[in-house]
């Protein structure tokens, strides 16, 4: 299984390297082999998921993803934050596919 590490440096701020950190043991503690994305880039998160084809994205905390982004994603990745601890499951059936 795959994974997609993420943060948004600018939630992150001076905490990034903890941030990567949490990451990493989530996605230990998962059994996810970790990738990670570039932090700056002009190609929107979910269509890098996308075309990495993981099973899953890992962020630090819920604040790392805007309310669009977070739900396109759950459209073709679970979504796993490591504090709080949560899961947002893919969807699956019956839903429309993310409008972006």
């Amino acid at each position: 299984m795959t994974a997609i590490g993420w943060l948004d440096p600018d939630v992150s701020g001076a905490a990034a390297q903890w941030d990567r950190a949490q990451v990493g043991r989530l996605a230990r503690r998962l059994g996810y082999e970790l990738i990670w994305l570039p932090e700056r880039t002009s190609v929107p998160l979910v269509d890098q998921v996308r075309t990495a084809d993981v099973d899953a994205v890992l962020v630090p905390s819920p604040k790392h993803l805007d309310a669009l982004t977070l739900d396109c994603l759950s459209h073709i990745a679970d979504v796993e934050t490591a504090m709080p601890r949560e899961t947002f499951a893919r969807y699956f059936g019956g839903r429309r596919p993310c409008p972006a």
